[in-house]
């Protein structure tokens, strides 16, 4: 096969021979632990792998589904030995399918012509938030049911409601401390596509929570997407650099840009890696990456503030908590005890901690969508670890985590609510 047709994954080539063939990442993928396939584990898609950059494997849609059925949550290369990279082959493979195969519908349109078209997709949600209204009854809170009749996209899942006014339309772009505090920092705030649109009493909690503290906080017009759907997991690279260029001059004029998304924070540490096509945007996305920070990390290591700075918020004073580390935060960011100290600050509230905490939930973006039914093995193991470890509530920062806790949970009839850690604070 032609070094054109497998052009990214060419400059990954290095990381197939990192793996030892040892097995260790059997024991920790989600997904082999359900099916038990080697396919379906870091050892076996290596190998797949090689066989695709040795000519002896085509670019089918047999080899794609073997690729796209991988939750990208780093267990693989954390328990590794050689510490293997094979979630990056795998970002590479799918680019190069993309490339030379297309994406299929309607991944491919909602990719190259919603997602970078911040006012358009804008336009269809609040549409849809009229709709969902309509055909989707809630079931719990703000989750909404997707009826039988749907039940070739939904299997009956549980989704969230669609916010009827989104974040833009209810704080100004720029946020200053109120009470004539003098702001010491100024930030740029990413609330990506859930706090813009799905949550937004979130967005502005995280908000006010900086601006009480003396920080400026300003929405940059010009952001959009992060990109994370349409380059790490669809593997669109070309449109994935349009949505990178556009956050990237938005966000030029801020020393620190903040994001209470998990996954949002990968996918920017993730644009030099994969979308620096050229030695301009290497620069660019590398200045890029040295701004960001996860708002738990911003919170302590920046603002470095004292325990008494957090306040339960009155509906979880006298309950147990819980945190569910998400992939994105704890195996690529490498962000574990920030929000655990957050948690155990709070005087008002039991903080115990879960078994396997750092185990997958099994959204993986994506990945829910197209193997929804092994998404849901993955989480059940999620929620044993919930039932196991007696809390009232399991709280998470990132969005996709959040809701698919809410989804299993709500399915299981679990008595436990899910919350994010900015909604905990007072």
């Amino acid at each position: 096969m032609s070094d054109d047709l497998l052009k990214e994954l060419r400059q990954f080539e290095d990381e197939t021979e990192q793996c030892m063939k040892c097995g260790f990442c059997s024991f920790v993928c989600p997904v082999y632990q359900e099916e038990r396939i080697e396919s379906s584990v870091a050892r076996g898609k290596n190998e797949l792998i090689k066989g695709l950059l040795a000519g002896e494997l085509e670019l089918n849609s047999e080899l794609a589904d073997r690729l796209y059925k991988c939750a990208s949550c780093g267990a693989c290369t954390e328990s590794c030995p050689a510490k293997a990279h094979i979630p990056r082959l795998i970002v590479a493979a799918r680019a190069d399918m993309a490339r030379n195969k297309g994406v299929k519908f309607p991944y491919g349109f909602v990719y190259r012509n919603l997602l970078p078209n911040r006012r358009l997709f804008g336009n269809l949600l609040k549409v849809s938030s009229l709709a969902q209204s309509v055909f989707m009854p809630k079931t719990n809170g703000t989750l909404r049911h997707l009826p039988n009749f749907m039940s070739g996209i939904s299997h009956g899942r549980q989704i969230p409601s669609i916010a009827r006014k989104f974040l833009r339309r209810q704080v100004p772009v720029v946020n200053k401390p109120p009470g004539g505090l003098k702001s010491e920092l100024r930030i740029g705030y990413f609330p990506g596509c859930m706090n813009e649109y799905v949550t937004p009493h979130l967005g502005k909690k995280t908000i006010e929570f900086l601006t009480r503290r003396s920080v400026e906080v300003v929405l940059p017009k010009g952001q959009g997407c992060c990109g994370a759907p349409v380059f790490l997991g669809g593997g669109d690279f070309e449109t994935g650099r349009k949505i990178a260029d556009s956050n990237v001059a938005a966000f030029e004029s801020f020393d620190y840009v903040v994001t209470d998304c998990a996954t949002c924070a990968c996918a920017f540490e993730e644009y030099h890696r994969f979308l620096a096509d050229t030695p301009e945007r290497q620069e660019a996305y590398t200045r890029f990456l040295a701004k960001i920070r996860h708002i738990t990390q911003f919170i302590t290591d920046i603002l470095e503030l004292p325990a008494s700075a957090y306040q339960a918020a009155a509906e979880i004073k006298g309950k147990k908590l819980t945190w569910h580390d998400p992939c994105h935060l704890n195996r690529h960011l490498g962000i574990t005890k920030q929000p655990r100290q957050m948690l155990q600050s709070l005087d008002d509230a039991q903080y115990v901690e879960m078994p396997d905490a750092g185990r997958c939930c099994g959204m993986a973006g994506q990945f829910n969508l197209l193997y929804y039914e092994l998404s849901r093995k993955i989480a059940e193991k999620k929620i044993d670890s919930i039932d196991a470890s007696g809390a009232d509530i399991v709280v998470t920062s990132c969005p996709g985590c959040e809701f698919q806790l809410l989804d299993n949970i709500t399915r299981l009839r679990r008595p436990q609510k899910v919350m994010t850690l900015m909604e905990v604070l007072e």
